[in-house]
């Protein structure tokens, strides 16, 4: 098992001390640092900050959004990024969902599935660098077809470190993390019960068992978000997921279009998931948060007595996790590194 740092994405600004937490990542044997975006910070730029100040940490997106650049300039940044890191860099992909992509970015979200696939296909040639790229696919065209006739082929001038820098994928329904384990190099899972985990099991095998497919299962990563809350008494703890929790299974997507709420209902929590997405849509957030059943936040979370995160740990490093990513204050980080390292 190994630990990553995710810093997640800005609030209303930077957050206070991340330059300090990176350095005792560091120091207590993390393996790696993630950032995010969703429409604020972006999850280069300080990725490329706060990495400057590391040397032995892995560098990785979680995610950044398909949306949001082109696939040659996503290309452009991970060579560039995967040069300025010494070959340290993992490109995390994801396509968000219909709210960001088209309320956001102005782009159709339809078919996201085959998007992702093209987008991959694109970056991977872009970095392969063996010839100048054409590709004629139904969401990405290498050159342009029907513009001004002048574009034409071209080759990455830079030469990338790694041509197979690892990509992975933000996944969270079957068939999309199916395709992770399809095309990709590992799967980057936002909300992971180790208990209610038999549907994400069969659906790596299945990618992994398309003909051509690129990873093993001994060869891909699998890295997620697991908070980690120690406090004496479990309901205080709980109550500091609890809003995250809400936010992502009643705010981020619609009553019949959020991805979130479905991993939920997958895990058994449907009951749940309905009262709290209502209650959150009918902008009752107070209600919504304090909804959250405890036990839902014990199968996505480490929460509660020191005690007690010593005994559910063995639970984690058995379950489909090659990395845990945690996020919080320094106490936390030295918690994790006992837990795991």
């Amino acid at each position: 098992m190994k630990l990553g740092l995710a810093t997640g994405y800005w609030r209303s600004g930077p957050p206070p001390g991340m330059d300090q937490l990176v350095a005792e990542a560091e120091r207590l044997g993390f393996d790696s640092l993630w950032t995010s975006e969703a429409y604020g910070s972006d999850a280069l730029t300080p990725l490329a900050w706060w990495g400057a100040r590391t040397t032995r940490l892995r560098l990785g997106t979680a995610v950044a959004q398909i949306a949001a650049r082109t696939p040659a300039a996503m290309a452009m940044a991970a060579a560039t990024l995967d040069h300025l890191s010494q070959g340290r860099f993992m490109l995390g992909l994801g396509v968000s969902g219909p709210q960001v992509v088209e309320g956001w970015y102005g782009q159709p979200f339809p078919r996201p599935l085959a998007r992702t696939r093209e987008y991959v296909a694109v970056v991977r040639a872009i970095l392969a660098r063996e010839q100048p790229v054409e590709f004629r696919g139904a969401h990405y065209q290498l050159p342009l077809r029907g513009g001004t006739g002048l574009g034409k082929p071209l080759r990455l001038t830079v030469h990338p470190r790694r041509p197979d820098l690892p990509i992975l994928l933000g996944a969270e329904g079957p068939r999309n993390i199916s395709l992770a384990a399809e095309i990709a190099d590992g799967w980057l899972p936002l909300f992971y019960a180790p208990d209610h985990d038999r549907e994400q099991r069969q659906a790596l095998v299945s990618g992994f068992a398309v003909p051509g497919a690129r990873a093993t299962p001994e060869t891909f990563e699998i890295a997620g978000m697991v908070p980690i809350v120690v406090d004496d008494d479990l309901e205080r703890a709980a109550d500091a997921v609890r809003p995250m929790v809400a936010l992502y299974i009643g705010g981020m997507g619609g009553r019949d279009a959020n991805f979130h709420f479905n991993v939920f209902v997958r895990m058994g929590h449907e009951a749940a998931a309905v009262r709290v997405r209502d209650l959150y849509l009918a902008g009752r957030r107070a209600e919504a948060v304090a909804a959250v059943p405890t036990r839902l936040v014990e199968d996505i979370a480490l929460v509660g007595p020191l005690a007690k995160l010593r005994e559910e740990a063995p639970r984690w490093r058995d379950s489909l996790l090659t990395t845990i990513l945690a996020a919080g204050p320094a106490p936390v980080l030295r918690v994790a590194a006992e837990l795991f390292l």
